[in-house]
């Protein structure tokens, strides 16, 4: 696997090396050891949940709280999707910048999300499915909706129609908003998480 770091500080893209032959293909999707090794931390599988959707909805900007703080590995298993990460993590030195990806089933690319960060993506065809294999247990209540179409992030989700969306993200609070109300992470407070992570692996 290829491993580069985003222009999103700890969001990494991962392309896999494909073994194509008269079958068909095969390729890793996620292996402990070398992302592991590629991101300078491990990454623990708690819970691995999937999405199906239609095309052009769109899902998102999630992020969980810290703590608990969840990390995803996001793959796409069927279809298509047009994904964009951004790093909202309070006193960051690249807060706002965001990072847009097409993920598809043929491609196999994955994006590797740390905690603090948050993440949508528009469904780009019909019957998407999208995996995540996520490092905490789902907690009710530690879920961070972000106004995917606030004007602070003018994110390029290019769309020629309006977008399918649950009631909950059509009605997500702005980046001002999280921020003002202390929902969002910091900076410092998701280095140090980082860094416990690493010990703990030690």
């Amino acid at each position: 696997m290829k491993v580069r770091e985003m222009a999103v500080p700890d969001a990494f893209h991962i392309t896999p090396r494909h073994l194509r032959d008269a079958r068909g293909t095969f390729y890793e999707s996620f292996r402990h050891d070398r992302l592991a090794e590629e991101i300078g931390r491990p990454v623990t599988v708690a819970q691995v949940n999937y999405s199906v959707s239609r095309r052009h909805t769109l899902r998102g900007l999630h992020g969980t709280l810290l703590p608990p703080g969840q990390a995803k590995v996001v793959c796409v298993v069927r279809g298509a999707v047009l994904d964009i990460v951004v790093d909202l993590r309070v006193g960051s030195p690249t807060w706002g910048v965001h990072e847009v990806n097409e993920l598809s089933a043929d491609s196999g690319e994955t994006l590797f999300v740390a905690e603090g960060l948050v993440h949508g993506f528009l469904a780009l065809t019909d019957d998407t499915c999208v995996s995540y294999l996520c490092s905490t247990e789902f907690v009710p209540g530690t879920q961070v909706d972000i106004d995917p179409f606030d004007p602070e992030l003018a994110l390029p989700w290019g769309l020629s129609e309006a977008p399918l969306m649950s009631a909950k993200d059509s009605s997500a609070i702005s980046v001002a908003q999280a921020r003002d109300s202390g929902i969002l992470a910091g900076y410092q407070e998701c280095l140090a998480h980082y860094a416990a992570l690493r010990e703990t692996a030690r």
